[in-house]
């Protein structure tokens, strides 16, 4: 941990920063554990002769469990502790890559739906289910990761070391696809070294120690509405339309949508157009962009404000979508990585950092699994749309459309963010001060 030299963890008590530490090393295996199938993911789906549809639809369903159990997640992670959340969702990590394996010593058959009169084949059914359960994973780790860091962080220093401490998504999205693209093909390998992770995240989290929370009554202002918060679980989803939720949520379904339509289909896409790259560099070179600037952007947001840093963010994800639906070769599709990995690396954590600013510890992770709800419902949507749309039309088309709607998300952001249009704009462009947070 020598790169945090000279930062905030240097102001930290020992205990915390070891604890920090564990939970650094148990969210690089989770993040390295998920991202790691992706290299192969698709092909083995294709394997069963899934069309690019079904493909879709398997790859979308992730997106089921993350939203069918985010509000239960949410729950607990508020309620029971954040350790017991991200250990069911290491846990998921290290069992789905054995389930999905499974898949292929089962019989597959064709079976025709009543009335709709589909077709469909019971091995997509199985391994759809099986990513239904694969995306469990972050609605109870991600979470419950989130909620703990800004626990634990000082708040004039909370950008900073929310920043630094997600840099463990980048690094786990760096080698664990390398490990899976360089055993492309070696289904059994590929899958078996990604359970080895989780397993190794399951003993990470369970010496961490579960975190701190301030006590609530000394902070003042609230994310959620008073006249709602007695009821706020039973209200999960309306609460989607709260003033200080609804924004976030709504260009992280644009950003969802992107990176939905990335994971489901550039390694397809390469295929058919024959480029001779390993898929595992590219998520690679998008780690690595993601990595770098999170050493800047958290800090920098704790200085100069949000809201320019989520733009910059958008702006990164539309120029990494717009380069994939004209790649054609190996240096525009790394391109790319590296222009969604900077999009990522700055959006992700300097959004958990504004949901930290508008909400109480005691509602973290309501408010975290509010906000990336909308996230979900973009991976949800990527699959089976984007999957059509490229059935009819192309991947280019579909990285084409993806752009167009992180572009709609930019300019939503510039002109909702707050509470009129004057202040939208200054605090998505000039460092204007955010509204909503709490005082």
């Amino acid at each position: 941990m020598s790169f945090f030299r000279d930062s905030v963890f240097n102001e930290l008590e020992p205990s915390l920063r070891r604890n920090l530490i564990i939970f650094f090393c148990g969210s690089l295996c989770f993040w390295g554990g998920l991202s790691g199938m992706l290299p192969n993911l698709s092909l083995y789906i294709q394997s069963f002769d899934a069309t690019n549809q079904e493909i879709g639809w398997v790859m979308a369903s992730f997106a089921i469990g993350l939203l069918g159990m985010r509000p239960k997640m949410a729950k607990l992670t508020d309620d029971l502790g954040r350790k017991p959340a991200m250990l069911i969702g290491i846990v998921v990590i290290a069992i789905a890559p054995l389930i999905y394996l499974s898949v292929q010593a089962i019989p597959s058959i064709i079976f025709t739906l009543p009335i709709l009169g589909w077709q469909v084949k019971s091995s997509v059914v199985l391994l759809a289910m099986t990513r239904a359960f694969h995306g469990i994973s972050i609605a109870a780790f991600a979470t419950a990761y989130s909620a703990a860091i800004a626990d634990m962080a000082p708040l004039k220093n909370r950008g900073e070391l929310i920043g630094y401490m997600s840099l463990a998504s980048p690094l786990g999205l760096a080698f664990g696809p390398a490990i899976g693209g360089y055993l492309e093909g070696n289904f059994t390998l590929a899958f078996l070294s990604m359970t080895a992770l989780g397993s190794v995240g399951i003993l990470c989290v369970l010496a961490t120690q579960e975190p701190d929370r301030p006590p609530t009554d000394s902070l003042g202002g609230a994310a959620i509405p008073k006249k709602k918060r007695s009821s706020s679980y039973g209200a999960f989803w309306s609460l989607l339309f709260t003033p200080p939720i609804r924004v976030p949520a709504l260009i992280l379904l644009m950003v969802g949508i992107a990176f939905g339509s990335m994971v489901a289909f550039v390694p397809l896409h390469t295929r058919q157009l024959g480029v001779p790259i390993n898929i595992g560099l590219i998520y690679t070179v998008s780690a690595i962009a993601s990595f770098s600037i999170r050493f800047l952007s958290g800090k920098a947001s704790d200085q100069l404000g949000r809201g320019r840093f989520i733009s910059m963010g958008l702006a990164c994800y539309t120029l990494a979508m717009f380069t994939l639906w004209l790649s054609d070769s190996p240096q525009m599709f790394l391109l790319a990585g590296a222009f969604q990995g900077a999009g990522s690396g700055t959006l992700i954590p300097i959004i958990a950092a504004l949901m930290a600013d508008r909400s109480k510890p005691s509602e973290r992770g309501l408010t975290f699994g509010l906000c990336l709800t909308g996230f979900d419902l973009g991976i949800a949507l990527a699959g089976p749309v984007m999957g059509q749309i490229a059935d009819a039309g192309s991947y280019s088309l579909v990285f084409a459309l993806s752009g167009c709607m992180t572009l709609l998300g930019l300019v939503i952001f510039i002109t909702t963010s707050s509470k009129d249009l004057t202040h939208s704009i200054r605090f998505a462009l000039n460092g204007g001060r955010d509204v909503y947070a709490m005082k």
